[in-house]
């Protein structure tokens, strides 16, 4: 098993080569206060240092471990309070923080790189950090002020940890069901009762304070969506003087026990008349959340590629070390027993497969974190409706597709190990265990899917859409003479073309028949995706093409040569995707109940 390193020349490659994103800073005000091409590095550094150094050698002894529950305590893995002492130390929790309550202010281009080292070092330690960085920024966008100066600087600090506290026993994706109440006291404090379960680090020995968001509904609210409010609910609660006071009224009831992430708690929490403060608007609590989800979303994809870097890393150390018979085209290593099986046609297609959606993966989640920049600080207003847009359409693919993708890595880079890759040793079967989980929470991958094919083409009517493949026209039309890239720009094209007609055959038949976005929905996010990352592959290309020829490194001229493996390998399974969609939804409906 490999040690994972941060694979810090990729991502400065990704910053700097494919999207130059200095110079995106540098025409974002807010943005340029705060970082140069020499803070962003320094900063991608340290985070390599501490993720493959901290980190990683923490990942698999917590998986062993596990967190432990005991009347309602929970303990932490070995190492993981010291770990989370050193983020705290260096002010990872406060990163993208906002600077006026003790953030970096840093953008999530940038952001999203130390996210995608941490998680893909230890993704169950990478989800408290992430936990924490979503809660404040629902918090600074929908907190009062006093809530903001009184709770903010303490969780940028990574002091107080913050948790988010959606789902119920009976209502998962249907959150319009909740039964967690708040009743209000003359005081303008809440009293919170209900249970909330999937929590992740909702409870834990790490932060001296954890500060709950937690969907609940006032007593006169509307009946569904409409009816959920957001409410801060501590765990301490904190006095005026900002020290902490006494244990708020909710417990950690137990912890789950899981497939994977087994070093992160997932906790069932218990609130019995606990004191929280109202964050946002009355019944509007669902849209504050969403502020976080949608980073979260984001942030989950990330948690996709973290995991196939990893499990990649491992399988080509094994690939080349491994010997097993010898090449098609004769030995390669005649004063071995076999050759290496890096020789073997399969072993190389995975392992490509894998590098091409890692790679192109990693481009796709920055370039979905430079519009959530534009969004958040361009002072253009059109600019920033126009990032909006992006980011609204975006979001989803980023965390389903990169997700899924994920997961199939891990398998292959399981695969690649043969029988090592099931033992626990080898570390490989920890890695799809963990992964798994990306697929399902923060909304499953289905219901991204539909999300993307209900709200977001068919319900804007393709306008949305437009806008993503507008972005493409235009790098199509402005690099139309680049003699480098003419073995992906027609291709591409195509693909492109294969998505516009599928989307507007789509729209048409939503009209008339209530089944075909979710017959299409799961089949048109995989064409998306794969459209996408043939996007991402282009302009890879665009940026290694010039140094390719002359490239004794191998990095250069090994970026051309997965962009052609994408483009013959990958960027086909678009045909398929197409014909089913066309298909419709008649055989998917066809059998009733019992014949199931």
């Amino acid at each position: 098993m490999a040690d994972y390193q941060a694979p810090l020349r990729d991502m400065r490659f990704v910053l700097n080569e494919v999207f130059d994103a200095p110079a995106l800073w540098a025409s974002l005000p807010k943005v340029a206060e705060h970082v140069d091409p020499e803070t962003a590095d320094a900063i991608l550094e340290e985070a390599g240092k501490i993720s493959s150094g901290v980190l990683a050698p923490l990942n698999r002894e917590g998986d062993e471990q596990g967190c432990k529950w005991n009347d309602g305590e929970v303990t932490s893995p070995d190492g993981f309070k010291e770990a989370y002492q050193t983020i705290v130390e260096g002010g990872w929790n406060g990163l993208g923080g906002n600077p006026d309550f003790g953030g970096m202010g840093m953008p999530k281009t940038l952001v999203a790189q130390f996210e995608e080292m941490m998680q893909g070092a230890n993704m169950a330690f990478g989800l408290a950090p992430m936990l924490t960085a979503g809660a404040c920024l629902a918090l600074d966008a929908h907190g009062s002020d006093d809530l903001k100066e009184k709770y903010l600087p303490n969780m940028y600090s990574g002091v107080w940890s913050g948790a988010m506290d959606l789902t119920e026993p009976h209502a998962g994706t249907d959150l319009g069901i909740i039964r967690t109440k708040a009743e209000p006291n003359e005081d303008g404090s809440f009293n919170v009762t209900g249970t909330k379960i999937f929590i992740t680090w909702g409870e834990h020995d790490m932060a001296e304070n954890i500060i709950h968001l937690v969907l609940a509904k006032l007593p006169d609210a509307p009946k569904g969506p409409k009816g959920i409010s957001l409410f801060l609910v501590p765990k301490f609660l904190v006095n005026d003087d900002g020290s902490l006071g006494e244990r708020n009224s909710f417990s950690c009831g137990s912890i789950e026990k899981k497939m994977g992430i087994k070093g992160s708690a997932t906790c069932v929490m218990n609130f019995d008349g606990a004191k929280g403060w109202l964050v946002g608007e009355e019944n509007k609590g669902l849209a504050a959340m969403f502020t976080m989800m949608n980073y979260e979303r984001l942030g989950v994809g990330i948690q996709g590629i973290g995991a196939a870097e990893a499990s990649l890393q491992s399988a080509r150390e094994y690939a080349l070390d491994r010997i097993q018979s010898r090449a098609p085209t004769g030995a390669q290593q005649p004063e071995k027993a076999a050759d290496p099986i890096l020789v073997h046609p399969d072993v190389r297609r995975m392992l490509l497969t894998m590098k091409g959606y890692v790679e192109g993966g990693r481009a796709f989640s920055t370039y979905v974190a430079q519009w959530l920049d534009i969004s958040k600080y361009a002072e253009d207003d059109e600019r920033r409706k126009h990032a909006e847009g992006m980011v609204a359409l975006l979001t989803p693919v980023a965390k389903a597709f990169l997700t899924d993708r994920g997961l199939d890595a891990c398998i292959m880079g399981q695969q690649v190990f043969g029988g090592h890759g099931f033992i626990r040793e080898w570390g490989q079967e920890q890695l799809v265990r963990d992964c798994r989980i990306t697929q399902i929470y923060e909304g499953t991958n289905g219901i991204q899917a539909l999300d993307l094919m209900g709200r977001k083409v068919v319900g804007t009517q393709g306008k949305l859409y437009e806008l993503f493949a507008q972005d493409v026209a235009n790098f199509l039309e402005e690099n139309s003479g680049d003699e480098h890239l003419r073995p992906f720009l027609e291709p591409l094209a195509a693909a492109v073309e294969r998505l516009d007609d599928v989307t507007e055959h789509v729209i048409k038949q939503a009209g008339d028949n209530p089944n075909a976005i979710g017959a299409a929905s799961v089949d048109y996010l995989d064409l998306f995706g794969l459209t996408a990352l043939g996007y991402m592959w282009a302009k890879i290309a665009k940026a290694a093409a010039p140094q390719a020829e002359a490239d004794t490194s191998g990095f250069y001229s090994g970026k051309m040569k997965t962009a052609r493996f994408y483009y013959d390998r990958l960027l086909p399974k678009t045909v398929s995707l197409a014909e089913g969609i066309r298909s419709g939804s008649d055989s998917m409906m066809a059998l009733t109940a019992e014949e199931f």
